[in-house]
C-alpha cells in the first residue's frame, strides 16, 4: 500500500543580486523545482510557509522527476498547502514556519 506524500514542482530558491551602493544580497525567488535543479540551485524553501523542504528524484524508465516535501511535519501541518494541513479536520490556521530557511 502506497503512502500519500507531498509533491510541490514550485519552491523558492536562494539567489544573489548586486545591491545598487555595491556587492551583493540574497533574496528569494519562486521556481519551478525541474529548473532550479538544471540551474544548479543549492538552497531551497517552501514558498507558502518559508519552512525547510528536501528535494525527491524520482525516476520512471528514461524520464526523470523532481518535487519537493516539508523536512519538518510540522511544517507540512501548518502550511496551507501542506498534506497534513490539508488533511486536517480540527480547523487549524494555516501559519509560517517556526523554524524558517532564511
Amino acid at each position: 500500500m502506497a503512502t500519500e506524500r507531498e509533491m510541490f514542482t514550485v519552491c523558492e530558491v536562494k539567489r544573489r543580486r548586486v545591491r545598487a551602493s555595491g556587492g551583493y544580497e540574497p533574496f528569494w525567488k519562486v521556481k519551478p523545482i525541474a529548473d532550479a535543479v538544471q540551474d544548479n540551485d543549492t538552497e531551497f524553501r517552501c514558498k507558502d510557509c518559508g519552512g525547510a523542504v528536501k528535494v525527491v528524484k524520482r525516476r520512471s524508465g528514461d524520464v526523470q522527476t523532481f518535487h519537493v516535501e516539508h523536512k519538518l511535519k510540522t511544517d507540512s501541518e501548518y502550511c496551507c498547502a501542506g498534506l497534513h494541513f490539508l488533511k486536517a479536520t480540527d480547523g487549524r490556521e494555516a501559519r509560517m514556519s517556526s523554524t524558517p530557511v532564511h
